[in-house]
């Protein structure tokens, strides 16, 4: 116990070694250089369209996510609209936070230079933590976010100063404005913490102000979500339901891993082990077993194998410390090997092939797969088709006409677009973009975008086929081979039915 509390106590007295600007800015730049290079490539993703139409209908609370994200796209909308740089410009500079923060974790745990250039590289390198920063999407914000916080409780950790438990309160507070993971985070914390100290941080009022501080900032979402039925907690079914699609639990650890990169997956390792064995870090054991609580628990609700990374540049962090704990020249040699190997994987991840050198998806599996690529692909030619279908109809009719499309993304992408294609009011019954409105009772001609046609057939009693959209590269059945069908004389009032038409998934 002596000898705990001593090492404790020199970690909290001890200085931090300087900040490596330069080296670590040289990191940040390169990466800043690749994603800025790219973000203009291809078309919006799918969920860049329902952020901008979520953006436009501002709210306390949305189905299946929080407010901040439509925030920010509100925000890059009305700044530019229509742009897709505009758009992918604070995921770029979220993930140039993300990795000047990874580094300062090292530094936090004593790291100097070397350490601190190694964290910043295995960020840089990571194909997932580095390219999801060219798109705007809840998980880009979410893990920016998680890095901010594992710094604040690090550095709380070798400091005490409990203003840093406030702060991470409030950036908790924010958090919880993207997505509701971050629970799980200090959860895991609290299990590992119980464990292996430091346990002074439950018995912290500062910890407890701030997590205060996090569920009032989040009342008005609750209030949201609780006046709509609590369509969130639908959404880890559906989600489940979605990974059994690309191998559910099994692909699990082997996607988590592959997130990583190289170099991220050995100073994963290499930071798990530090951080259980090593006693200059025994301070921060808790960081390893949080890290397997968090594995365990998303394995076990079947989420997606990104919930994870949040905590990688902690446990990165550690394992870079380790590796450079001396100035042997073989673990430079190493490290810039291993930097250069993993430069490999994550430029080949980022968009540079020319959208005419990439091939159609072989299959719907392959598509599923491959949806950060082909989900980008195809949405002008179903504004297009839906377009030339709509002005199709006789005049009279076009007036009182709208478009119900059967996936939350058609919707989004068919609304944003309204003005630019002339169409009419866009509703969709999937996911949050059911929130988002009621077709009107007087709508007794229906254009209905995508499925099989047995919906529109419940819905209507007349429905015929009025047109296809079609493209090269797409997502089957939502931007290629999507058939459009004519609704007339709804069945029964849009008003009495769409509760019952609301769907997650």
């Amino acid at each position: 116990m002596t000898a705990v509390v001593g090492v404790e106590a020199e970690q909290r007295n001890s200085e931090t070694p300087p900040f490596a600007v330069g080296a670590v800015g040289v990191i940040t730049g390169l990466a800043a250089i690749a994603m800025f290079a790219s973000i203009g490539r291809y078309g919006f993703f799918g969920d860049e369209w329902y952020f901008v139409a979520a953006g436009r209908r501002l709210a306390a609370g949305y189905a299946d996510q929080g407010p901040l994200v439509p925030v920010i796209a509100w925000a890059m909308d009305g700044l530019a609209p229509g742009s897709l740089v505009a758009l992918r410009v604070p995921a770029v500079l979220l993930t140039l936070i993300a990795i000047v923060v990874s580094a300062q974790i090292a530094r936090e745990f004593g790291g100097a230079r070397g350490a601190q250039v190694l964290t910043a590289a295995a960020y840089a390198t990571s194909p997932f933590l580095l390219v999801q920063g060219t798109q705007l999407a809840t998980n880009t914000v979410d893990t920016a976010l998680w890095v901010v916080i594992s710094w604040l409780v690090v550095r709380w950790v070798r400091t005490r100063r409990d203003g840093l438990l406030l702060a991470a309160g409030a950036v908790t507070a924010l958090d919880m404005q993207v997505k509701w993971l971050i629970p799980f985070f200090w959860i895991a914390i609290a299990v590992a913490v119980l464990v292996y100290g430091p346990r002074e941080l439950p018995k912290r009022p500062a910890l407890w102000a701030g997590a205060a501080f996090a569920v009032v900032c989040t009342v008005p979402t609750l209030v949201w979500q609780a006046r709509h039925e609590w369509p969130q907690l639908g959404m880890g079914a559906q989600v489940s339901a979605e990974q059994d699609t690309v191998g559910g639990r099994i692909t699990f650890v082997p996607l988590a891993l592959a997130a990583a990169g190289i170099l991220g997956v050995v100073l994963l390792g290499f930071g798990l082990w530090a951080l259980w064995r090593w006693e200059p870090l025994r301070p921060y054991r808790f960081l390893a077993l949080t890290t397997v609580v968090l594995a365990v628990a998303f394995l076990a609700m079947n989420g997606r194998s990104y919930y994870v990374v949040g905590i990688y540049p902690a446990v990165m962090a550690a394992g870079a410390v380790w590796f450079t704990r001396d100035a042997a020249t073989w673990r430079k040699w190493v490290g810039g090997v291993l930097v250069v190997i993993s430069l490999v994987p994550v430029l080949f991840s980022l968009p540079w092939q020319a959208e005419s050198d990439i091939e159609p998806a072989a299959s719907d599996e392959a598509a599923g797969l491959a949806l950060g690529l082909y989900g980008k692909f195809g949405w002008p030619e179903l504004a297009r088709a839906t377009a030339d279908a709509y002005t199709a109809l006789p005049e009279r009719e076009r007036s009182s006409a709208v478009i119900i499309a059967d996936s939350y993304w058609q919707a989004s992408a068919l609304d944003v677009q309204r003005a630019e294609y002339g169409l009419p009011a866009v509703y969709s019954p999937n996911r949050g973009f059911g929130y988002f409105g009621t077709p009107p009772d007087t709508a007794t001609t229906v254009l209905w975008v995508g499925g099989d046609g047995s919906e529109p057939r419940t819905r209507c009693s007349s429905v015929t086929e009025v047109g296809r959209a079609d493209a090269r590269l797409g997502i089957p059945g939502v931007t290629s081979d999507v058939t459009l069908w004519r609704c007339d004389h709804p069945r029964a009032p849009w008003s009495r039915e769409w509760p019952n038409m609301l769907r997650l998934g």
